[in-house]
Formats: C-alpha cells, structure tokens, sequence
C-alpha cells in the first residue's frame, strides 16, 4: 500500500477576498524570485537512512532547491539548523521553504501568544533562509465549526506577523479536506483563502491532493488568481491501493494536466515556487522518479 503524504501528515499532527495580480507582483518584485525545488517527503525514506548521501544525489540531478518535511526537536533530519544549511551550502543548495505543522499545541490561549516552540520554529527557518514558512496540514479539531475555524485563521495572519519579523512569510499548503468540508456553506479552502491576509499568509497549491477533494487545481487557480505563491506540482492517477482514490505518478502521464496549471500559476497566480512531489512510484525507486520529473520540469522551461 502506498503511504500518501495526507495519511502520514493526519498521523504525525493528531492528524481578504482574492489579492489582485498586481499586488502579487509588487511581493515577487520585492523579493520574489521563481525557482523549482524538491519536496523532501518525495525521498522520505531515503532522507531517513542517509540524509547526506542522498541529498548528494540530489543534487547531481541538478536540483539546487529543496523543501524539508521533518523538524523534529529543533532538528532538520537529525542535524541543526546551522549544520543543515552548512549541509545545504556545501552542496550548492538552498531551502527557501518548509514544512511544520501549525497545530493547537503552538498557540498558548492564556498568554494570547505562540509557545516557544512555534518561536524556535520560525527562527530556525530563519537561520536556514527560507522565504516560506508553511503548515501543511490543519487538525480536525481546529476546523470543526465556522467560528473555529476563523478563530484559527486569525492565529494564521498573526503568524504570519511573527513571520515577517524575520523578513518570511507564513504560508499553508492544502491536503483534500478543504475541497470536500463545508462550515456555514463555505468550503474550509474558500474560507481559509477568504480569512487570511496575503501580505502575510501566502498559499502553497498542491495540484494533485485537490483531487481526492473533488476539486480541479485549474478551476482553484482560475477562482483566485495572484494567491499561489507556491505550488507543489503534483500528478495523479487512479490509485492501485489504500483508500484514496488517486494516488501521485510520473509528472505528464496523469489526469492534473500539470503543464496548464504551473503555465497559468505562473501567468497569473502568482506563483513564483515550484516545488515538485511525488509519493507514490508505480515500481521505480523515489530516486528515479525525482530525476524524471526534475527532467519533465526542465524540458517544459522551468528551472
């Protein structure tokens, strides 16, 4: 059975209105530069064996950007912030964005703050000199009700306060759930996008999780052009196991149309990230598939 990120994600974390093109271009002009990077997650297994090593074959691939899934204990796959980036510089790599959930346990109700947890987060990204700070994932319990769920929208805008004090911004990367759940006869994506302020909560679009949503990535970039800063470039096929219905593939062999969605995010979403991820490999190895894909990028004008 294949091991989506969705289900590892649920696991591992208890599991204004549009903004104009414009407005998105003075961001990206500021400091604002597109690149196309890697997903760690695509290598998870990899990167838990032999973090070194594989990041080595990465970067022969000629990958230059990656994006972490694992920050355990002020820790980026077993090393420190400062020993990652020095990891990272020595192979010519840079990681402008990751990946921590922002959960219930970060936001202390009696201090109306984050906890130092959340703070040492931020930090630590800093020090790696990422752009984005991204949750990629909302737990249940913070998405039950309408007014929960804009209780932690506020939570969102304020880190993303806290974010830009270190010259980042905050960010939120989708899963399915956004696309299917309804609070108030609004779904939870369109609320999120709804309640959150561009200026400081940027959106990462994954093109493929939508699907198992029932959503389409283009229809998403078409309703809310200039808001994808970021988007992990994902394919999709009829899943061969587990209880979803899609399962991710090969970039270009799958059902996204992946070429229209990151053209049109590039032409008028705003997107100046393009982060590629693939969790399932239909019997190649991750390796494989990162090196065809990172190929399949190039060959569509994306560097």
């Amino acid at each position: 059975m294949n091991t989506s990120r969705r289900d590892f994600l649920k696991k591992g974390a208890l599991a204004l209105a549009s903004t104009s093109i414009l407005s998105h271009s003075l961001f990206a002009a500021k400091g604002g530069k597109e690149l196309l990077g890697l997903q760690l997650y695509c290598v998870r297994e990899e990167m838990k064996t032999d973090p070194l090593g594989t990041l080595k074959q990465l970067a022969e691939m000629g990958y230059k950007n990656v994006e972490h899934a694992n920050y355990v204990d002020r820790k980026f796959y077993t090393y420190s912030a400062k020993e990652f980036k020095k990891v990272l510089d020595d192979l010519g790599m840079k990681m402008p964005s990751g990946h921590t959930v922002l959960g219930k346990k970060h936001w202390d109700e009696a201090k109306n703050d984050f906890t130092d947890a959340w703070k040492y987060t931020v930090e630590d990204a800093a020090t790696l000199g990422q752009q984005f700070v991204i949750s990629p994932s909302l737990e249940e319990s913070l998405r039950k009700t309408y007014d929960g769920l804009k209780k932690q929208m506020d939570i969102f805008n304020k880190s993303g306060e806290l974010c830009k004090k270190s010259g980042m911004k905050f960010g939120y990367h989708n899963h399915d759930f956004e696309f299917s759940q309804k609070l108030n006869d609004k779904t939870v994506y369109d609320i999120i996008l709804q309640s959150t302020d561009p200026s400081l909560v940027m959106q990462q679009l994954d093109i493929g999780n939508l699907y198992n949503g029932g959503a389409k990535a283009i229809d998403i970039v078409r309703q809310y052009p200039g808001r994808f800063e970021s988007m992990h470039v994902k394919d999709e096929i009829v899943a061969s196991g587990g209880h979803e219905k899609y399962e991710s593939t090969i970039l270009g062999v799958g059902i996204v149309g992946v070429k229209e969605v990151i053209d049109l995010g590039r032409k008028s979403g705003g997107t100046i990230h393009f982060i590629i991820e693939q969790e399932s490999y239909q019997g190649k190895t991750p390796l494989e598939c990162m090196k065809e894909d990172l190929k399949i990028m190039k060959k569509w004008g994306y560097r």
